[in-house]
C-alpha cells in the first residue's frame, strides 16, 4: 500500500540547479549572493520593506522580541493552542509566555481574553496563525494601539495566507516564518525575519551579525552582544527557487484543501475558516469534531496507520506541558485538542490519495 505520508516538500530540478550552483561558485564573495535575493523575493512577495533570512523561525523570533527590549519580568501574550516555538524565545529572554485562551472558530487568539490578560508588564502581543487561519488582527492591534503593546506575527503556517488584503506576517511590527521542511516553502531549516520598521530592522540587523553593527568601521568589533542565527547561502538558494514556484505551492495547499473540504461537508467537524476579506493559506487542513460527538481520535490515528497513512495530533494547548502552569480556565484550548488533528498535505498529493483519507474519517461516522 502506498505511503500517504502527512507531509512532505516540493522539490524539483530548479531547487537542485541552484542548490549545486551555490555549492560550485557560492563562496568568497560570493557567499550571500542568493541570501540577499531570497531576501529580496521575499520581501517583494510580502510587500514589505525588510527581510533577514534566518535559521529558523524561532531565531527570528527571539531577535524581534529582543529588539524591542524584552528582558526579565516582562510578559507577552500568546494563545494557548500554540507549538512550543512560539513560546521559547519569550523564556531565552527571561520574560514570561501568558498563555490566554482561542476562538472556537478560527483558533486563534481570542482578543476579549487578550485584553483581560494585559497587566502593566506586559510588553508584546504574539498573533499566531495557526495552520494558516488568520488571526483578528483589527482587533489587536487596536487593543495594542489603546494600550501601546506591539502585535508581532508568528507567521510560520501562514504563507499564502491574506488579512484584509495584507500577507500574514506583514501587518504586525515584525513578522516571522519558517521554512521547515514541513512548510509550504522550504529551505529544509531555516526562517525570516520582516519589518516595514526601519529602526526595529537596524536592531534585529545588529543583533543577527553577532552584534556588529552596519557600517561599524572596525573589523570584528561588535557593538553588542548579538546573536548567530544566519542562513546559509546552500539554504537560500533552495528559497530562491521556492520562491520562483511560490504561487504553485500556495494552489496545491488550496487545492488539497478544497478537495477535504467537498468531501467532507455535511459531517459533523470543522475545518480551517476562511472568513469574508481573508484568504487562507491552508498549511494544514485540520478537523475538528464536533462537541458532544462521540469520537477517539487515537482510534482514527490508529485506522490511519493500519492503512500506511501518516496522521498528525493537533497542538496541546502550552499550559498542559510540564514547564508551565496549567490555565484549565482556557476553556476551548482544552476542548480542542482531544477532538482534532491534522490531514496529510503535500504538493504531490492526489485526489485519490486523498479519498483513502477521506474514507477512513467518514467510518468513524
Amino acid at each position: 500500500m502506498k505511503k500517504i505520508f502527512y507531509t512532505k516538500p516540493s522539490i524539483t530540478d530548479l531547487e537542485a540547479r541552484y542548490a549545486m550552483d551555490a555549492v560550485q561558485h557560492g563562496w568568497g564573495e560570493k557567499c550571500y549572493e542568493y541570501i540577499y535575493k531570497f531576501e529580496a523575493a521575499f520581501k517583494q512577495h510580502l510587500n514589505v520593506k525588510h527581510a533577514i533570512a534566518t535559521s529558523s523561525c524561532t531565531g527570528a523570533m527571539h531577535m524581534g522580541l529582543a529588539a524591542l527590549g524584552i528582558g526579565a519580568g516582562d510578559e507577552v501574550i500568546l494563545a494557548d493552542i500554540n507549538w512550543i516555538a512560539s513560546a521559547a524565545p519569550i523564556t531565552y529572554l527571561g520574560a514570561r509566555p501568558v498563555f490566554v485562551d482561542v476562538l472556537p472558530d478560527t483558533w486563534c487568539l481570542d482578543p476579549v481574553q487578550v485584553q483581560k490578560a494585559i497587566t502593566s508588564r506586559t510588553k508584546a502581543i504574539i498573533a499566531v496563525h495557526l495552520y494558516g487561519n488568520s488571526c483578528d488582527m483589527d482587533a489587536l492591534l487596536m487593543i495594542g494601539a489603546k494600550r501601546g503593546i506591539p502585535v508581532v506575527e508568528d507567521a510560520a503556517e501562514a504563507i499564502g495566507s491574506v488579512y484584509h488584503g495584507k500577507r500574514a506576517g506583514s501587518i504586525g511590527t515584525f513578522g516571522t516564518f519558517s521554512f521547515h521542511g514541513t512548510k509550504t516553502v522550504t529551505t529544509g531549516e531555516g526562517g525570516m525575519f520582516v519589518t516595514n520598521d526601519d529602526a526595529v530592522y537596524e536592531k534585529v540587523l545588529t543583533l543577527s551579525n553577532h552584534g556588529r553593527a552596519r557600517g561599524q568601521m572596525k573589523q570584528f568589533w561588535p557593538d553588542m552582544v548579538g546573536f548567530k542565527y544566519k542562513m546559509s547561502n546552500l539554504q537560500a538558494a533552495i528559497g530562491c527557487a521556492q520562491m520562483e514556484r511560490v504561487d504553485e505551492l500556495i494552489a496545491a495547499k488550496r487545492r488539497i484543501f478544497a478537495y477535504y473540504a467537498s468531501q467532507l461537508k455535511g459531517f459533523p467537524l470543522a475545518m480551517n475558516p476562511e472568513p469574508e476579506g481573508t484568504v487562507n493559506g491552508f498549511w494544514m487542513p485540520s478537523i475538528v469534531i464536533n462537541e458532544g460527538v462521540r469520537f477517539d481520535r487515537e482510534a482514527l490515528l490508529a485506522a490511519f496507520k493500519a492503512d500506511n497513512i501518516d496522521g498528525r495530533v493537533f497542538f496541546w494547548p502550552l499550559s498542559l506541558l510540564p514547564m508551565f502552569d496549567k490555565k484549565p480556565a482556557n476553556v476551548v484550548s482544552y476542548g480542542l485538542y482531544q477532538r482534532a488533528l491534522n490531514l496529510p498535505t503535500y504538493y504531490d498529493l492526489s485526489d485519490e490519495d486523498m479519498q483513502r483519507v477521506v474514507l477512513k474519517i467518514k467510518g468513524f461516522f
